[in-house]
């Protein structure tokens, strides 16, 4: 009997094939086998005509979803279809969650097969698994492919029918959707709320103190001045920098601070009051989608989408179970395996007493499991053979399975206060100890914190046995001067976490919607943190005072808590659809009200929170934000750096922007041999230096970048005749008796030969690199600076065909499909947006 399996990918039809009995024919679908169509040409000739072609759904027949075969899947489906004409059984072994169904469903729709077909599932991929799951088949369940669907349709919906508002009022190319839409409003708020912020100012005094007599010091802060607590951040206003409730605190300023100081190096210090507490902590919950993709970000500054990607692999080999679940329940056989594994490696003393189960998420899928290491027995990190990023993954995953199951850690906190008393005044120093009686599961694993400047759980903090009356040596004290912060930017772990207490999206999107928001240049990342574009406060301001429904997080939330229902079989699919795409609060009717209502000049122009504008104005634009003014009657604009995100913009920059718009720029001298002026300027793309200006007999002068680490005012004149000196010819090359030189490309300093470019070390200086030096270089193996990726942007988001930013031998280039489109001169191919891919494609197909 011939039985063929069929899974999504190569790598887990590779590790499932050593798991079964001979007979059984092992090949993948390499993921979803159907979609809608992703542009005009995938949709069938008898279809086109139809009103809802474009969407590929039929709006007015129960939302019927035309499904295509994508040319890239034909191929595949054709040798499925062969292997199944010799088999006696279909067994589809996809996922188990909603995507992995609709995928055997469609394997289903798509082979219809004339032989039993079943349903194969199992959350990892072991012998023992794949051995169960072949003697519990079940069958599809459609609920799931209905929920799926669904969400795929109302996706659809949402961006089809947004996106092309928004081309028409800001600029084509840009996208919306039912959750990204969200994601970036909240980028935005948290944006405005920092540029509101006001900060206040105060003092508080820092003493090191010991017992009498001894050496080994401890820190105290002021907390309280006669009776009166001390200001502290939490108690000024954001919006006015003021206290709140002036009367129920003390506020010291620099000289009160400094006054305070000096007196109280001579007054009298003692105990006044301790107070000892133990405390127990338990471990956290095994890892569900969401947290492992906050704790890699926060240990390791993994994106959501790579800890996405290295669990894939870290699941497909056999080595976690699956990676995409919103339950933190661990089953049977790995509660033993993991009370086994803190057995073995930390002693019985280190096992919890009992059996630690941890409650259920909202939404969760209860048969499904948290991640955590497959099998019935845990493989230690060293003993998998991984390395890299899957080992520091499965390393942390390994470490809080096992914790789940490990003592609680006790700790003794010890409150100290210390008093001063001086001339009637009666200072009181705050300080707290920190001892670990009992370590428990910290010996396994500590959570990391969203706070860099947070102590973790496991970090002892020194304090000497004291008692009350004792007196207290005094070592230094000193004024330490504080500035209220405003709230903290979005980082990929705490925006996931946003999403997730708000209910906007599934743990299983969150790495897909933030990748999205950064590909469509929504948003960028600088470390850690996400800064919203000027863009993207375009398209929210828009979204918000036109079409609310679209941004805010409890409408979506609902929206998921029905996909959900459907899921279950309890809400019906049409009905849903309905309430949301049709009626009078539908999106569509919604759109088709507020289009003409929505001016596309006003739609450009950003309400940005900045005092003091004065008529000055900030707009987004076809090549960028600029900002605008009128002076003596003359308008004058100007564009932003790039490197000016909307949270720095003030009135004062504004200012100086438009001011040397309007004066131009100041020379550093002339050109020794052609008698131009020299200019340092700064345009969308950073500071450079050019030779003479623009005029009709000049319209592109000669300009070069500033170097990296060159500040734009350190600038003379030498040294931008030196830039302007470039490319450099550094002479005839040994072996061919071409040309050598170095200059300054996109990418950086390089040195050219015969065509062959190799980019400088750190180490090496494009103006004092000689010939010997380059020669070493084009030496050395590698590409060079040859055809190479340098962004992926996404999928167009009509045709839903990629588009990747590449480097090529004639310089930067589009890859749409077939097309290689060049990029303009000029154009910083790292800062080339899905936008900005889009309007290329359109002026090139219109040519």
């Amino acid at each position: 009997m011939k039985s063929l399996v069929i899974v999504e990918s190569p790598t887990k039809t590779k590790t499932i094939k050593k798991y079964l009995p001979k007979g059984y024919i092992v090949d993948s679908s390499m993921g979803h086998i159907r979609d809608l169509p992703s542009s005009a040409k995938e949709i069938p000739a008898k279809y086109k005509k139809e009103s809802w072609s474009n969407l590929g759904i039929n709006v007015d027949d129960r939302y019927d979803p035309l499904y295509v075969v994508p040319a890239s899947k034909k191929k595949i489906v054709k040798k499925l279809k062969d292997q199944l004409k010799d088999a006696d059984e279909l067994i589809l072994a996809t996922d188990e969650d909603r995507e992995g169904e609709a995928i055997s469903w469609h394997l289903t729709e798509l082979l219809n097969p004339k032989v039993p077909v079943k349903r194969m599932v199992f959350r990892e991929i072991t012998e023992e698994a794949v051995k169960n799951a072949l003697e519990n088949f079940r069958n599809i369940d459609m609920n799931l492919v209905h929920a799926q669907e669904t969400r795929r349709i109302l996706d659809r919906l949402a961006g089809y029918t947004i996106s092309p508002l928004l081309w028409k009022k800001i600029s084509p190319g840009l996208s919306a959707g039912r959750v990204q839409s969200v994601a970036v409003e909240f980028l935005v708020e948290r944006e405005r709320e920092r540029m509101k912020f006001k900060s206040g100012t105060y003092f508080d005094l820092k003493a090191s103190v010991s017992k009498e007599g001894d050496k080994h010091t401890f820190t105290a802060d002021l907390s309280h001045l006669n009776g009166k607590r001390l200001a502290s951040g939490k108690d000024f206003d954001e919006n006015t920098g003021k206290l709140k409730k002036p009367d129920n605190v003390v506020l010291l300023d620099e000289k009160a601070s400094n006054d305070l100081r000096d007196m109280l190096r001579e007054a009298d210090w003692s105990v006044s009051a301790i107070d000892v507490k133990t405390q127990k902590r338990n471990p956290s919950a095994p890892f569900i989608t969401s947290t492992l993709q906050q704790e890699a970000n926060r240990k390791f500054g993994f994106s959501a989408r790579d800890t996405m990607s290295i669990a894939q692999k870290l699941y497909e080999n056999g080595h976690i179970t699956y990676m995409r679940t919103d339950s933190t329940r661990l089953s049977g056989q790995a509660i033993n395996a993991a009370r086994n594994a803190v057995e073995q490696q930390y002693g019985e003393e280190y096992l919890f007493e009992r059996v630690r189960n941890f409650g259920k998420a909202k939404g969760a899928q209860e048969a499904h499991e948290a991640i955590r290491p497959a099998g019935s027995s845990f493989t230690m990190p060293g003993k998998t053979g991984l390395s890299g990023r899957e080992l520091k993954l499965y390393d942390l995953i390994w470490k809080r399975t096992i914790a789940t199951q490990m003592a609680e850690a006790v700790l003794e906190f010890t409150n100290a206060t210390i008093a001063a008393d001086q001339n009637g005044t009666r200072a009181e120093f705050k300080t707290t100890g920190k001892k670990i009686l009992f370590p428990g599961f910290f010996r396994a694993y500590v959570e990391g914190s969203d706070d860099p400047d947070a102590a973790l759980e496991n970090q002892e903090i020194f304090l000497p046995e004291l008692s009350e009356g004792e007196g207290i040596d005094l070592h230094e004290l000193e004024s330490i001067s504080h500035e209220t912060k405003p709230p903290a930017r979005f980082t990929e772990a705490t925006l996931v976490k946003e999403l997730e207490k708000r209910g906007v999206g599934r743990p299983s999107t969150y790495a897909t919607i933030i990748s999205t928001i950064q590909d469509r240049g929504y948003a960028r990342s600088d470390g850690k943190t996400l800064i919203p574009s000027y863009t993207a406060f375009a398209v929210t301001e828009l979204l918000e005072k036109h079409i609310p429904h679209v941004v805010d997080s409890e409408f979506t939330s609902k929206l998921e808590d029905k996909l959900d229902e459907i899921a279950k079989g309890k809400y019906d699919p049409v009905k849903y659809l309905d309430e949301y795409y049709k009626g009078d609060d539908g999106l569509k009717n919604q759109v088709d009200q507020q289009e003409d209502k929505i001016d596309p000049q006003e739609a450009k122009l950003l309400d940005l929170p900045i005092d003091d504008l004065n008529g000055m104005q900030v707009h987004v634009g076809r090549f960028g934000p600029y900002v605008k003014t009128k002076s003596d009657g003359e308008e004058i604009t100007t564009s932003l750096p790039v490197d000016l995100d909307p949270g720095e913009l003030n009135a004062e920059k504004i200012k100086e922007l438009l001011a040397a718009e309007k004066d131009g720029p100041k020379s550093l001298g002339k050109h020794p041999e052609t008698g131009e002026d020299v200019y340092v300027l700064t345009g969308r793309f950073g500071p450079y230096v050019q030779l003479g200006e623009v005029s009709d007999d000049n319209k592109k002068p000669k300009r070069v970048s500033l170097l990296k680490g060159m500040n734009p005012s350190d600038v003379d004149l030498e040294t931008a005749l030196d830039l302007l000196s470039l490319p450099r010819t550094l002479g005839e090359h040994p072996d061919t008796g071409k040309v050598v030189k170095a200059g300054v490309g996109r990418y950086g300093p390089f040195v050219l030969h015969d065509g062959s470019f190799k980019s400088l070390k750190k180490t090496d200086n494009v103006l004092t690199v000689d010939l010997n030096r380059a020669v070493e270089l084009l030496k050395e193996k590698g590409k060079g600076r040859g055809s190479s990726a340098i962004a992926d942007l996404g999928k167009h988001p009509e045709t839903d065909q990629p588009i990747k930013v590449l480097d090529g031998r004639y310089g930067p280039y589009i890859k749409y499909g077939r097309k290689n489109i060049s990029l303009p001169k000029g154009t910083d191919p790292e800062k080339f947006t899905m936008g900005d891919a889009v309007r290329l494609i359109d002026e090139k197909g219109k040519k």
